[in-house]
């Protein structure tokens, strides 16, 4: 089974650069894999992706040696085997509150006697043999190599971290920042620089780097991605592809609209 990179870089104690697809087409998820990230995460929770093309995503990026993560709409085990099965290398799961839903979560995600999950890696043995190693042994090392994510995004979450991240099997936690705004009745955008939401952030890391557990989280900027590796994320998601399309589409017009004007009044 090929080895999951974003361990390797945990490990020297640096950060994953994480890309985020919300598009559900596999040319925008290729497109997208092929631009430097350590790993890109396909995103059907908020996302317009369904199952179907999820895996043609998945295919997508495959063609590099970008690692494949997917964010699952929730704890359903169903759902979790099924992208496991497709050839995601994690998940990323929303509303972990408790020590026993992140149970839950990692049951459904590992094979016994970790977890209950069913024998069936349909895609996942072909992607994870790789160029170079072989994928029959995917079983005997699923449970290492594939990724189990919470989210940590309520007042109540925060309140469990000690015993959420002292489940075996968790991988690393990821920050929601809209929603943990929200939770602790700030705006999902602008309260990002709230005192209580600031403090929780900071009260997540630290919980996390005692525990030795890697946080993440998603950003909106360059600035702030920055901002939150140097304050001790390890798996911070650049904006999306719906973003980025929209953010280059907007400036590519007003420059030549802008221009336009210009050269109007010059004439």
């Amino acid at each position: 089974m090929r080895p999951n990179t974003l361990k390797e870089i945990w490990a020297r104690g640096e950060a994953v650069l994480n890309g985020w697809c919300s598009i559900p087409s596999s040319f925008s998820a290729e497109v997208m894999a092929h631009q430097g990230f350590d790993s890109i995460t396909i995103d059907m929770q908020h996302g317009m992706v369904g199952y179907q093309v999820a895996v043609t995503m998945l295919q997508a990026i495959s063609t590099t040696s970008v690692i494949p993560l997917t964010r699952v709409p929730w704890n359903d085990p169903g759902r979790l085997m099924k992208m496991l099965d497709a050839g995601s290398y994690g998940v990323i799961c929303t509303r972990i509150n408790t020590a026993e839903a992140e149970e839950k979560l990692v049951r459904a995600c590992k094979y016994p006697p970790m977890g209950f999950r069913s024998f069936g890696p349909i895609r996942a043995k072909y992607y994870a043999a790789g160029a170079t190693h072989g994928g029959g042994d995917y079983h005997t090392h699923a449970n290492e190599e594939t990724l189990v994510i919470p989210q940590i995004e309520t007042r109540e979450a925060i309140r469990n971290l000690d015993e959420i991240l002292q489940v075996p099997g968790i991988s690393a936690i990821y920050v929601g920042p809209s929603d943990l705004a929200m939770a602790l009745g700030s705006e999902p955008r602008t309260g990002q620089k709230d005192p209580q939401v600031i403090e929780a952030k900071q009260t997540i890391i630290e919980t996390c780097q005692r525990h030795g557990i890697p946080a993440g989280i998603h950003t909106n900027s360059t600035e702030v991605a920055v901002e939150m590796i140097r304050k001790g994320f390890q798996l911070t998601s650049l904006q999306s592809d719906d973003r980025f399309l929209m953010s280059k589409a907007k400036q590519e017009v007003n420059a030549v609209r802008d221009a336009l004007k210009v050269q109007s009044r010059v004439s």
